[in-house]
């Protein structure tokens, strides 16, 4: 069986609206659950791809502060 785990993630959130998706984000990360990482992947995957180079620096410079913030 060939499962395109990519592909089932952006199916499965495809006709959703922007409120949909922002509470499929939150409840993602609300929930703590591991398997939810590869669907957040996805979705991040999809951010920086339609991100100018300034936005993709601003999310860098937001990952190290929250990475730097999350080990003190």
């Amino acid at each position: 069986m060939d499962l395109n785990l990519r592909q089932a993630i952006l199916d499965n959130v495809a006709t959703n609206d922007q409120s949909q998706l922002e509470a499929t984000i939150v409840e993602a990360i609300d929930s703590g659950e591991e398997k939810m990482l590869p669907g957040l992947g996805v979705l991040f995957e999809l951010i920086w791809q339609q991100s100018a180079d300034d936005e993709k620096q601003e999310m860098i410079d937001t990952l190290e502060q929250g990475i730097k913030g999350a080990t003190d």
